[in-house]
């Protein structure tokens, strides 16, 4: 059986995600309007929930479940 790669993050998830939708919101701005903005602009949503559900999958008043 082969081993699984490691691989250590510079940056936490948080961080690469926001720079993720940092970078597509100003491609999109770039972009006229269209489907390959509306694309970027929906990767770039997709991104901050992400963003929001690590937050809270993380946060310390978190329960677990019964």
């Amino acid at each position: 059986m082969t081993k699984r790669r490691r691989l250590e993050q510079a940056l936490s998830l948080k961080d690469r995600l926001a720079a993720f939708a940092k970078a597509a919101r100003a491609r999109a701005a770039k972009l006229a309007p269209g489907v390959e903005r509306d694309h970027l602009l929906h990767k770039a949503g997709q991104a901050d929930t992400a963003s929001r559900l690590d937050e809270w999958a993380n946060s310390p008043g978190l329960k677990p479940p019964r």
